[in-house]
């Protein structure tokens, strides 16, 4: 199946050190990304949204800045083209505002549902941090 990549930037008015423990950790995740998130000896994290496990593998984060994760099949190996999200913290050198960069890169192609789904989330997390 195609993969497509849908990019959004939206301001969260916080600070990068409030914002990325929601974006790196099993229980800041849970507050507004999927509905529990458990992270294994292998330390594989384990998204649960709909009582359906989606294995995936934290492969880059840089503390405050970004974090990525890869998903991976269901007995947890690699994939040629894998899934991956990714969250970046960026600030505007022109107005010292706070972004939050999302990457989606998945099999789902309707893009406007995309930007639906990642909307109602971000409105979630900026509810919970207060930005």
């Amino acid at each position: 199946m195609k993969k497509h990549k849908f990019v959004c930037e939206r301001i969260i008015n916080a600070s990068p050190r409030m914002i990325y423990p929601y974006l790196s950790s099993a229980s800041g995740l849970e507050q507004w990304f999927c509905d529990k998130v458990i992270v294994n000896e292998d330390k594989t994290f384990n998204f649960i949204w709909d009582n359906q496990n989606h294995f995936a593998e934290m492969t880059n984060h840089r503390l405050n800045k970004s974090v990525r994760f890869v998903f991976l099949t269901d007995d947890k190996k690699h994939e040629p083209d894998a899934s991956y999200m990714d969250f970046t913290i960026e600030t505007s050198d022109l107005t010292q505002e706070q972004y939050l960069r999302v990457i989606d890169y998945s099999d789902e192609e309707d893009m406007e549902e995309m930007k639906e789904l990642w909307d109602g989330l971000i409105v979630s997390l900026r509810e919970i941090i207060g930005g």
